[in-house]
């Protein structure tokens, strides 16, 4: 069960590259548990940290301006690859709620959307205008659908169950277990 989330207000962090792929994002080295904690260092592991596991300075979410920044900005098509749900633990337990890009592979989606992950998927001017503000506050407005910034705003996509889920904090099986007094009262009349 994740926090609800109806409009997340932070900092963010720009990774620019495309195609970042979910063995990037948390190396298969990282792959021995099925729990969803432990995965902190692994997000972007062999970006963020040199051979002898010291941080590289110049690794964009390294630097002191990322420091508590909840949003990742990144390049097209992040998340491709391999099914892995532990490349949204490791963002999350880096305290990343959100990741805007011009495209999210649709595995990555899924498994986001099912831990607490918004995926914000933008057109490409609105993207480069928000690259161009590194500074500024950016505000996800799930209530609205509405991604904005200074100098800017872009609608966003998100499937309505999934969404329903996000602001309400649960994930499906919470959604189910929500609504177990009608299960049995429809149940019962049965």
């Amino acid at each position: 069960m994740n926090e609800p989330l109806r409009r997340l207000e932070s900092t963010f962090v720009v990774l620019p590259n495309e195609n970042i792929d979910t063995d990037q994002i948390c190396p298969a080295r990282f792959l021995t548990t099925t729990s969803r904690q432990g995965f902190a260092s692994a997000l972007f592991a062999d970006w963020r940290f040199d051979k002898a596991g010291a941080l590289r300075p110049d690794f964009p979410m390294n630097r002191p301006e990322a420091k508590g920044a909840r949003i990742l900005v990144t390049g097209r098509n992040f998340g491709c690859g391999s099914s892995r749900e532990h490349a949204v633990w490791a963002l999350r337990e880096n305290g990343i709620q959100a990741v805007i890009a011009t495209a999210v592979a649709d595995i990555f989606k899924r498994n986001a959307l099912k831990n607490g992950l918004v995926p914000v998927v933008i057109d490409g001017d609105s993207h480069a205008s928000l690259v161009a503000h590194p500074t500024a506050t950016v505000l996800v407005d799930l209530e609205r659908l509405l991604v904005s910034w200074p100098g800017g705003e872009a609608k966003f996509a998100i499937e309505p169950f999934a969404r329903h889920c996000l602001m309400e904090g649960v994930d499906e099986l919470g959604y189910l277990l929500k609504e177990e007094p009608a299960i049995a009262a429809f149940e019962s009349a049965g």
